[in-house]
């Protein structure tokens, strides 16, 4: 059981050091230790990234098209307008609706849950490296636009965002993927121990997120309650959006496995990048609707993907 669950339990116990012993939140903050953790993060995800068998997946055109459209620009408008009307008087949640809306898709639970979905890894990785690396660009402009269009008075600096993010996301990514030649063998047998330091990383995030407000959230109260009911609303409804879109591209039942699952899927960890960077002073409870939509996701594509799994299955008894 602990082997099993013990990310869900580590929330709860950073949960509980955030709230008993806020301090470590500040330690965590002060001795940088969670940017050093990110970076490390990110290098060993362009260590671990496979992209021999992507290029194939470079003719897929439409697919990826209709991938960064979904993830980088429909579900960021669908998420903030919708945190807008149902946190109307909680603007810390409608801000935070908009910084899990404009992150990239996850790097290892969408390519994790696609194969259990028996779908295309390939082109999950594919949607997955493409939209990581187009996000340090469209993030900024995207937050920005919202915004502005949205009459709050938040001036963002593009140029800053866009140069941080490609420091810290960008940079280390490409340093494991120059060293990867090298260093691939020696980092397979550790694949499984690299998975457990980036759940770690978001076990360090929501630590810090919860300790940085703990008087906030004990004041909202109920109210959290509400933003987790709507990110599990939003996260089925943006799972039907893209299961449509796949079929009206009219993928086939592996790549619509792999397109619905990865394209639905948000990363807390660059989320935080920008809530920590930008919006944490004023808005520090911005995160949290992150962090719902971030466990929703892990929860609820377990079961989505074993949906798919037994309908591959039984199409494959068949033929």
């Amino acid at each position: 059981m602990l082997k099993k669950y013990w990310f869900f339990i580590g929330i709860a116990f950073v949960i509980c050091i955030a709230f008993f012993l806020p301090d470590v939140g500040q330690f965590v903050r002060t001795y940088k230790i969670l940017s050093i953790g990110i970076f490390f993060a990110f290098l060993l995800t362009g260590l671990s990234l496979e992209t021999s068998s992507l290029f194939a997946q470079l003719r897929n055109i439409k697919v990826l098209l209709a991938a960064l459209i979904s993830s980088l620009i429909l579900f960021p408008v669908i998420a903030y307008y919708l945190g807008q009307y149902f946190f109307a008087n909680w603007p810390d949640f409608s801000i935070g609706t908009l910084i899990i809306g404009v992150a990239p898709v996850t790097v290892a639970s969408g390519t994790v849950m696609t194969a259990i979905a028996l779908g295309n890894v390939p082109l999950s990785l594919f949607i997955c490296m493409i939209g990581n690396f187009c996000s340090i660009i469209t993030i900024p402009f995207m937050v920005s636009l919202i915004l502005q269009l949205s009459d709050m008075s938040i001036q963002l600096p593009v140029l800053k965002i866009l140069m941080g993010l490609t420091v810290k996301v960008l940079v280390p990514t490409l340093i494991g993927q120059f060293l990867r030649p090298w260093l691939k063998d020696k980092i397979m047998p550790f694949r499984q121990t690299i998975s457990i330091f980036n759940q770690c990383i978001v076990l360090l995030i929501i630590l810090n997120a919860v300790s940085s407000s703990v008087d906030r959230i004990l004041q909202a109260g109920t109210i959290l309650f509400l933003v987790f009911l709507f990110m599990i609303g939003l996260h089925v409804f943006i799972i039907i959006v893209n299961k449509t879109i796949a079929g009206l591209i009219r993928l086939d039942l592996p790549s619509t496995a792999a397109f619905t699952i990865h394209t639905s899927q948000k990363t807390l960890t660059i989320s935080y990048l920008i809530w920590a960077g930008y919006f944490a002073a004023e808005y520090p409870m911005a995160l949290i609707p992150g962090i719902a939509y971030h466990l929703t996701q892990m929860i609820m594509d377990t079961f989505i993907a074993r949906w798919f799994r037994t309908k591959a299955e039984s199409t494959m008894v068949r033929t």
